[in-house]
């Protein structure tokens, strides 16, 4: 039996197979922060992880090649997007007998040497995990944090280590594939439950019942931290009680029973204001939106519990999380500010379901009552387009001016006619008085020049590559 703890030391050899993905390259931050010698392969094409890795010190070739796989590797972690039986990278390390690990089962592994928390659910995961990052560290807990995607927060990087040696390790963790049961938890925030993936879940059934699976996992000592706000959650939860899970659950919320219901709430001077049960003086938020709340709860429930293990919240810890909490600005690509120009405020957003949509907008309204509220959307995978496209043309109903584009398409999944983003253009159109169709994003630079004025907030919003539309615009309007 392979002791993989021992690829996780100083000194090992491991090589990363589609090394500039977003849940790899993050892997390779750990594994270098460990002291491990890293290197790696993917495609020519460039991504923000790009810069992360030559920061890192993690060389990489723009190829597969059998010749990169060396026989004195400890250890090949591919990203799930790469075959076993059809790379040449890891059929060599087939031939040579090494190790070979998928990236989620390399970092269920790795969650096996700390005390580990998941943050889980359908929304929210990014932000709540890079809030919990900087409430670790205004705390000064000993610990290691793993995003799904580059923070602001921690540096633009996907990791944040407080200590050379962790005791702590705190991860977000996907649903789609059932990825997350690689992984082991001691405690589990489960922030939304609802339909998702539908071409590997293709009812609310089959993701629900997931992330039942996934809960269950929980020892009687583990802790499962979940938002009675929202109704999948709620319901995993009950499903969970019928099958007698044993670990401790905590509710958070408006609606929430206990130490982590929100008392009040209020918008101040663009500043959310809040406070929960359990502690007396409020906390504060620069961020927009109700949703946004519920994830710093969470991410202070999960944090109070951590902090238990090592002596509660002491005098020095609370003012520490607290300042961090205050001083949060958004982790990347969630309601995140760019700049300003010809006095409109530019935003990107990753939402790309239609109840992220909804929050999102509803928030950024109510949190910039005064601007108008320009919205570029572009919508992520034919299936679920096709199969929410009703609760997609509802949610746009915050915004005063909507722009849409073609659908971008997934790597796991073939378009076969029917659904395209005139489809949604037309659903809706019929609800929304001030809605433009441009098929390709770079294209709209011309109709945003004369459509934005001074006052207005500029959002791009989906999981596309709409996001390239800010900075053309803003050259424009300088």
């Amino acid at each position: 039996m392979m002791d993989f703890a021992k690829i996780f030391r100083d000194g090992a050899k491991v090589h990363c197979v589609g090394v500039k993905g977003v849940g790899v390259s993050a892997f390779a931050e750990i594994l270098r922060a460990a002291g491990v010698s890293v290197t790696g392969s993917d495609t020519g094409d460039v991504f923000y992880t790009d810069a992360i890795l030559k920061e890192i010190g993690v060389p990489y070739f723009e190829t597969f090649d059998a010749k990169h796989i060396k026989p004195d590797v400890d250890a090949v972690v591919y990203s799930a997007a790469y075959s076993l039986d059809a790379n040449p990278e890891l059929l060599e390390a087939k031939r040579l007998g090494l190790p070979i690990l998928k990236y989620t089962d390399a970092l269920g592994e790795y969650s096996k040497l700390f005390d580990s928390s998941s943050i889980a659910g359908v929304h929210g995961k990014t932000t709540t995990t890079a809030m919990v990052g900087v409430l670790l560290r205004g705390a000064g807990m000993p610990a290691q944090i793993l995003a799904g995607s580059a923070v602001s927060e921690f540096g633009g990087r996907s990791t944040l280590s407080l200590a050379d040696k962790p005791v702590y390790f705190v991860a977000e963790t996907c649903e789609y594939r059932k990825h997350f049961l690689s992984f082991h938890p001691n405690r589990v925030v489960l922030t939304s439950v609802e339909s998702d993936h539908q071409d590997f879940f293709p009812t609310y059934a089959d993701i629900r019942d997931a992330f039942v699976e996934y809960v269950e996992r929980l020892s009687e000592e583990g802790e499962l931290i979940y938002c009675a706000d929202d109704d999948g959650a709620s319901e995993v939860v009950e499903l969970a009680r019928k099958r007698e899970i044993k670990a401790r659950l905590t509710p958070y919320g408006f609606s929430a029973k206990g130490a982590f219901h929100i008392k009040e709430h209020e918008v101040r001077n663009e500043r959310q204001v809040f406070t929960l049960e359990k502690f007396i003086e409020p906390f504060t938020l620069r961020i927009a939106g109700k949703h946004s709340v519920l994830d710093a709860t969470a991410a202070l429930a999960l944090v109070s519990s951590i902090t238990s293990t090592a002596g509660g919240w002491s005098k020095e810890r609370l003012v520490g999380a607290r300042a961090a909490l205050e001083n949060f600005c958004g982790s990347k690509r969630r309601s995140e500010i760019i700049g300003e120009a010809g006095g409109v405020l530019f935003m990107d957003d990753y939402g790309h379901h239609p109840t992220a949509i909804k929050t999102t907008l509803e928030g950024l309204k109510t949190f910039y009552p005064r601007r108008r509220l320009v919205v570029s959307f572009m919508s992520h995978t034919y299936s679920r387009t096709a199969a929410l496209l009703g609760q997609f043309a509802e949610s746009f109903a915050s915004a005063d001016v909507v722009i849409l584009h073609k659908i971008y398409a997934s790597a796991r999944e073939r378009y076969t006619g029917g659904i395209t983003g005139k489809t949604l253009f037309e659903r809706v159109k019929v609800l929304h008085s001030a809605v433009y169709y441009v098929e390709e994003p770079l294209d709209a630079v011309s109709l945003l020049e004369e459509i934005l004025r001074p006052g207005d907030l500029f959002l791009t919003l989906g999981a596309g590559d709409n996001w390239k539309l800010s900075e053309p615009v803003r050259l424009r309007l300088f």
